[in-house]
């Protein structure tokens, strides 16, 4: 059984959003996923094609706000590569 609260959500950044058009989608996941839990939630979810996912822990970065020091939190990002001419639609 599949737990598709694993995939927290889409992650949009300048350079993200760039690699879109190469068919390479980012995401945000639980702590505990690996390569092939990933593929095959992407899978299932979208009913694409999975060609390779590359898994990135990204750590929490210090910021101050108002004289106070805090830490953002840290996450583990996937980038999901899909097969030539596959994409996923995320409107309507």
């Amino acid at each position: 059984m599949l737990n598709y609260d694993k995939i927290q959500g889409l992650v949009y950044t300048e350079k993200s959003n760039k690699q879109l058009a190469d068919g390479k989608y980012h995401f945000r996941v639980c702590a505990t996923c690996d390569k092939n839990e990933v593929a095959s939630l992407i899978k299932k979810a979208f009913g694409v094609e999975v060609e390779n996912v590359n898994i990135i822990n990204t750590a929490g970065k210090t910021k101050r706000f108002k004289g106070t020091e805090g830490t953002r939190g840290a996450y583990k990002k996937a980038i999901v590569t899909l097969k030539e001419g596959q994409s996923i639609n995320f409107g309507s």
